[in-house]
């Protein structure tokens, strides 16, 4: 059996969503409290939604000092899969494992809603059960979710496939949600073993949740 472990920093608060969707897809779980300076062996670590620290200063500003983020930055140079879902995207990019930025919505306000992403690319373990195209459907649930990128690191992103998913209407349209760049909503690294996006796969994997596109987006990481 596969092992994942899931981060919990103050004012985490989608870790047990996060449990139960990695245990549906036959994962053991552990969580693991933001001041442990470890990691159990483990094929995957997950940095889950939430507020950590309350959002103060930026949105996973502080998160990125904790001491477990060592950890977790020494796994991922080793090659280690690092998924980070709203929260835990916005920690990953001020931690430097991510590119870019995440700001305040364009809209200043706190956005919660189902939303459809289109797939761009898929040569990932995390996308890797997803079609190029396809059109998901999952909730968001974040005030600072407009991802940010400069013209080169733009193009960076382009030419090495890192782009993941973009925010799209229902028939696949560009949509504008929260001002990001070219509406990505969410990326990978370089060697495309980090992965990070503000939807909540976690969220969509049961009908009665209202989707479950989610399973096919995390079932990639338990093959």
């Amino acid at each position: 059996m596969k092992k994942a472990v899931v981060l919990r920093f103050p004012g985490t608060n989608c870790e047990f969503d996060t449990e139960y969707a990695l245990k549906k897809q036959g994962f053991d779980v552990e969580i693991v409290w933001h001041k442990e300076e470890t990691l159990p062996e483990c094929d995957l670590v997950v940095v889950p939604g939430g507020f950590s620290y309350g959002d103060y200063l930026r949105s996973g500003s502080i998160a990125r000092f904790a001491p477990i983020m060592k950890a977790v930055a020494k796994y991922a140079n080793k090659g280690g899969y690092v998924l980070g879902i709203c929260n835990g995207f916005q920690i990953l990019t001020e931690a430097g494992l991510l590119p870019g930025a995440l700001k305040r919505n364009n809209n200043l306000h706190f956005i919660s809603k189902m939303q459809h992403i289109k797939v761009v690319n898929n040569d990932n373990k995390f996308l890797s059960k997803c079609r190029v195209g396809e059109i998901l459907e999952v909730p968001v649930a974040h005030a600072d979710g407009n991802y940010y990128i400069d013209d080169a690191g733009l193009e960076e992103l382009k030419k090495n496939k890192q782009i993941l998913v973009r925010y799209c209407d229902e028939n696949g349209n560009p949509m504008v949600l929260n001002g990001s760049v070219e509406q990505i909503a969410g990326v990978c690294n370089k060697n495309k073993n980090v992965f990070g996006l503000m939807p909540h796969p976690e969220r969509a994997i049961e009908l009665i949740l209202g989707s479950t596109d989610g399973v096919k987006m995390l079932e990639g990481l338990a093959s």
